[in-house]
């Protein structure tokens, strides 16, 4: 499987994490307790951060030689591109709501649960059409030369939160989603 693939699949599973994170804090404020908002704004500091601006982008690289190579299967994929912003604008929304209650500033309840829960939704689903119909489209028509290609373009940044040095203002976040994973084993 190209290097990338591998890259993304991994990404994936590893937002997958992130975003159970994400749903444990939703179950607690649905419940009526207090949800952290220092974890769900460092979530969202993180989709910012690195899924936006480093593993979106790898895949829109794939998309579009995916679209040039096979507009029609890229047609049937749908528009990730477009996916990508929405998923972007979504993530400042509620980036946005969170930073107010952060600051104490009075929020509606019902709209943060909302928007987090409409997050994780769309999240989730897009995770799992990209697994299902993208990446599965990009291995039977690109070729290997556009796999060394893309594979060639990719930047070394290491992901700040699942990589190997875990950025310091990601360290609580990290240990959240360790504990979270130890909890599920523990089941």
């Amino acid at each position: 499987m190209p290097e990338v693939l591998n890259r993304l699949h991994k990404e994936h599973a590893d937002l997958s994490r992130l975003l159970d994170l994400l749903d444990r804090q939703l179950a607690l404020f649905t419940a009526g307790g207090a949800a952290d908002y220092d974890t769900i704004g460092a979530i969202l500091r993180y989709c910012l951060e690195y899924p936006d601006a480093v593993h979106h982008p790898k895949e829109d690289l794939i998309y579009d030689i995916l679209r040039s190579r096979d507009p029609v299967l890229a047609a049937e994929v749908g528009d990730l591109e477009e996916e990508h912003r929405s998923l972007a604008e979504a993530t400042r929304e509620l980036a946005e709501l969170i930073e107010r209650a952060l600051a104490e500033e009075p929020v509606d309840r019902d709209h943060v649960q909302k928007l987090t829960h409409d997050f994780i939704r769309r999240y989730r689903h897009h995770i799992a059409r990209e697994e299902s119909h993208m990446f599965p489209a990009a291995r039977r028509v690109l070729s290997d030369r556009d796999w060394a290609e893309i594979d060639g373009q990719l930047d070394g940044e290491d992901d700040p939160l699942f990589g190997d040095a875990v950025a310091d203002y990601f360290r609580a976040l990290r240990d959240d989603i360790d504990n979270l994973a130890a909890l599920a084993q523990g089941d």
